[in-house]
């Protein structure tokens, strides 16, 4: 079904995630507030496709970094 697009298929998701991130990095937060930001949002938008699709490890990798540079 994918193939070899598997990698520009999943980069919506990684860019949903990358703007949320973006969008609350200029707010001040506590560190409490920034995980439960992290734990509701961040993880939970690719939860559906890892659920169904196998993600590459590029994707899980970027989306890692990203929650990284906002924590």
């Amino acid at each position: 079904m994918m193939g070899r697009r598997k990698i520009s298929f999943f980069n919506e998701t990684k860019l949903r995630i990358w703007n949320k991130l973006s969008s609350w990095q200029n707010k001040l937060f506590l560190s409490g507030g920034r995980e439960v930001l992290i734990k509701a949002v961040a993880q939970a938008v690719p939860a559906y496709a890892m659920s169904v699709f196998k993600l590459p490890a590029s994707i899980c990798e970027d989306i890692q970094k990203a929650i990284t540079r906002f924590w």
